[in-house]
């Protein structure tokens, strides 16, 4: 049995979220102004991707841009401010097929709701190069719409060769001086529409066969930041550095979903299905929002309004419980 704060059991909710980026918290917010009580397990990334992100400037409210660790501290207490409480563990088995719905923590920890909220969001798949963690966040990006901005002038790498590194390419030449788009192969997979669009770029040049062996930077008055790349060529095995600034992998996003597999409706690659109106899922009672729903849009803005919507949602659907509850009666 897990306590709050100020000591009394919690077992039974009305709304249980699991995930803390925007999209949770923000749904947090909606639920807890609702008078829901909304609990919230925030895992081991409480605040989601947007806590390895230096500045958010895109985000409306804030005319000179806010850390995006900061933000989502303000959105959770915002949130703590109307009742949720967060306990800050994963939950690892989810039992759907009976009400209320079973919720299992990683500690064994056992708890139920009337509703459930999913906002576990969406990873972005890495090189797995040490130096990636180093620069995280000063010149090592994932979102080109989110971190072009900050590249104005300059020269950068993009690293893919699906749809989504043709998007990233394209979109950075309306910043960077010049993009270089790195491919393990000769061939691509993106469609033949987004690749012809990357090649008629003036501002993008492509370096295929290579892949990256390091990303290399500097530290000066405890400030890091990108100053270029180490690559091979794996048909020659020979050895290069690129200069650069900003270094954006692009080679696709993972949702986290896999707990919910064979539970709800996902699409090929994982997301969750929702209906085309609201948040809800294949399961009355339980819905989804953020980016583990969204393989599009993927901005924090757009996350935190499905995530007011999916409260919403959920109060709707308990109010409709209730009255059908009294009306049975």
């Amino acid at each position: 049995m897990e306590f709050s704060s100020n000591g009394s059991e919690l077992n039974h909710h009305k709304v249980i979220i699991i995930g803390s980026g925007p999209a949770g918290l923000t749904a947090a917010l909606y639920s807890g102004r609702a008078n829901l009580n909304p609990l919230i397990f925030e895992g081991h990334q409480p605040g989601g991707q947007l806590t390895i992100t230096t500045e958010v400037e895109n985000y409306p409210g804030f005319e000179h841009g806010i850390q995006g660790p900061e933000l989502m501290d303000i959105i959770r207490k915002q949130a703590y401010r109307f009742g949720a409480k967060s306990i800050f563990r994963n939950i690892t088995k989810v039992d759907f097929s009976a009400k209320p719905f079973r919720l299992i923590d990683e500690e064994d920890k056992e708890y139920t709701a009337d509703t459930v909220i999913v906002s576990t969001g969406a990873s972005a798949k890495w090189l797995g190069l040490e130096s990636e963690k180093v620069y995280m966040g000063y010149g090592v990006s994932s979102c080109a719409t989110c971190d072009g901005f900050f590249f104005r002038g300059m020269k950068v790498v993009v690293v893919g060769g699906g749809d989504t590194a043709m998007e990233e390419a394209n979109y950075l030449t309306r910043h960077a001086s010049e993009v270089i788009l790195i491919h393990r192969r000769e061939e691509f997979r993106a469609s033949k529409i987004m690749l012809d669009r990357a090649k008629a770029n003036p501002k993008i040049k492509f370096i295929l066969n290579t892949v990256v062996e390091e990303i290399m930077g500097k530290t000066e008055e405890n400030k890091k930041s990108v100053t270029g790349v180490r690559i091979k060529n794996i048909n020659t095995g020979k050895i290069s550095e690129i200069e650069c600034s900003g270094f954006f992998t692009a080679i696709g996003h993972e949702p986290n979903s896999k707990i919910f597999k064979g539970i709800l409706d996902m699409d090929e690659n994982g997301y969750l299905i929702t209906k085309k109106t609201t948040t809800e899922t294949n399961i009355e009672g339980v819905f989804a929002c953020g980016d583990v729903q969204d393989n599009y849009y993927r901005q924090a803005v757009t996350a935190a309004g499905t995530g007011c919507m999916s409260a919403i949602d959920a109060e709707r659907y308990l109010e409709k419980v209730e009255y059908e509850n009294q009306k049975n009666a």
